[in-house]
């Protein structure tokens, strides 16, 4: 009993530091310790026309066998709008029972609200935000490749995954850095179809002096086997304990496939605690974003309905 609410505590943990690198500011704790939480969705971030608040409180068995209990705060929403609105979350719990679904119901919240906008009636009498939001652009960290360096070994059996192999190295895209008290996160992103291809990036990554002197690289990947209609995916941790479970796990969630994240760590000699979990995901989130690998909702609620199998490319004992 103990050891299985462990887990559902671990998984539990993961899903909410994903939720709040997806949504950042829109997601609010409100009693950690009791597992309370509220985000704020609109149907437009920059001039919200209709906004509502989910509250939902996680118990024990989530996502095992019980739903988060939750609560829909608007006072708009009232009647058959709120019935139909509840019963479409309901269904989506059904569909995906032992799945983490907090981020199917913002989505689909979501998207409820963006049809309500574009519908003909006006939007609630509320006062919209004047403030201008300020956007740092900064420019992308400019990689100069390095002839020499060692690869860290990797025991790929790929003799199984796809009877066409793949040879070519995918491009490599690098992510904006994030730097906090001295200790700076970097993603780096590949297209992959099979492992090999998943040791041939890490290898180009390792040539760069700066890359294979990080303290940590991290890194997960997700491959969709066609044929099978399985998910092919593995993590690493590389020194940073469970930061690639939790890596998989925001993939996992954004229903991203065919890719692979690294989150590189320069320690800068502070202790970061919770934090640098939260920065390695806003990494990995950010580049996902930017390179289109997310899906829209309904994907994402088809994908975790129909294709539960996923198959471990190595078995890890930290994960």
């Amino acid at each position: 009993m103990a050891e299985g609410d462990a887990g559902s505590d671990q998984r539990q943990n993961e899903e909410i530091e994903a939720m709040a690198a997806i949504y950042g500011e829109e997601w609010c704790v409100i009693d950690d310790c009791a597992k309370i939480f509220c985000i704020r969705i609109s149907d437009d971030i920059d001039d919200p026309k209709w906004t509502l608040c989910l509250q939902v409180m996680l118990p024990n068995e989530y996502p095992g066998t019980a739903p988060p209990i939750y609560q829909l705060n608007a006072p708009w929403l009232k009647g058959q709008e709120r019935a139909d609105l509840s019963n479409s979350l309901e269904e989506i719990y059904i569909q995906n029972i032992g799945e983490s679904i907090l981020y199917l119901w913002v989505e689909k919240i979501r998207d409820v609200l963006i049809q309500k906008s574009q519908m003909t009636e006006p939007g609630p009498d509320v006062k919209k935000k004047t403030e201008e939001e300020d956007v740092e652009c900064e420019d992308d960290l400019i990689l100069a490749c390095q002839p020499e360096s060692s690869l860290k070994a990797l025991d790929f059996d790929i003799s199984e995954t796809r009877t066409v192999e793949v040879e070519e190295l995918p491009p490599i895209d690098h992510g904006i850095p994030i730097t906090d008290r001295r200790s700076t996160f970097q993603a780096h992103l590949a297209p992959v179809v099979c492992p090999k291809q998943v040791k041939m990036v890490l290898s180009k990554l390792y040539e760069n002096k700066k890359i294979a002197s990080a303290t940590h690289n991290i890194y997960a990947y997700r491959i969709y086997c066609e044929d099978k209609q399985t998910f092919l995916q593995d993590c690493e941790d590389d020194g940073e304990t469970a930061a690639g479970g939790r890596l998989l796990h925001l993939m996992e969630i954004l229903n991203v496939k065919n890719v692979m994240v690294v989150v590189s760590r320069w320690y800068g000699g502070i202790l970061l605690g919770p934090d640098r979990f939260k920065h390695i995901n806003n990494c990995a989130r950010n580049i996902l974003v930017e390179k289109n690998y997310t899906n829209s909702p309904e994907e994402s609620s088809k994908a975790l309905g129909k294709n539960k199998k996923v198959r471990k490319d190595k078995k890890r004992n930290e994960h």
